[in-house]
């Protein structure tokens, strides 16, 4: 019986000092788009979990786009802002596909966020630097193999769905 309560014991303590099973995931989303309702198509990333290394809750989403719309958009760079979307906006978007991120990958994803929201001058571009080229990088961090057609740069949905094409590994399905 003594060796039977040893045993027990041995297996709570190596239980307790067990890390907790945490982990971050990261959600890739497009929004069609309405005229009527203002909100042109767009892509962007929501993050959901704990941190591995210091148990801290995640719940985040980034996307990149104009500080204002206007016609300026369409003749060159113009001023630009890292947003994140409200929920009830968020339930509403197309759900393409999540992945797991470790604790460096949501570190260097932070990192490149703030990198694009605190450059200086007229960053945004409709065809050169816009929602789905920042969606492409962070993509690029998460290790999927990514490129930007000239005929998907302003069809955020399009363009995720040719992602999870290239990146059969993840076996994830087109967003119809």
């Amino acid at each position: 019986m003594r060796r039977l309560l040893s045993l027990f014991a041995s297996a709570i303590a190596l239980f307790w000092s067990l890390p907790a099973l945490a982990s971050v995931t990261m959600t890739f989303h497009s929004f069609n788009g309405s005229v009527l309702f203002g909100r042109y198509p767009h892509t962007f990333v929501s993050l959901d979990g704990t941190l591995d290394a210091n148990g801290q809750k995640v719940h985040e989403n980034y996307g990149f786009t104009a500080k204002s719309v206007s016609p300026a958009i369409l003749s060159g760079p113009v001023e630009h802002k890292v947003v994140s979307e409200p929920e009830k906006y968020i339930l509403g978007t197309n759900h393409h596909f999540s992945i797991k991120m470790t604790d460096a990958q949501y570190w260097q994803v932070v990192a490149e966020m703030k990198a694009w929201r605190d450059a200086p001058g007229k960053y945004y571009s409709l065809d050169n630097r816009n929602c789905i080229h920042f969606v492409g990088k962070i993509a690029e961090i998460m290790g999927l193999k990514v490129d930007f057609p000239q005929k998907l740069l302003r069809k955020p949905k399009q363009w995720l769905n040719h992602i999870t094409a290239l990146n059969p590994q993840m076996h994830a399905k087109q967003v119809k």
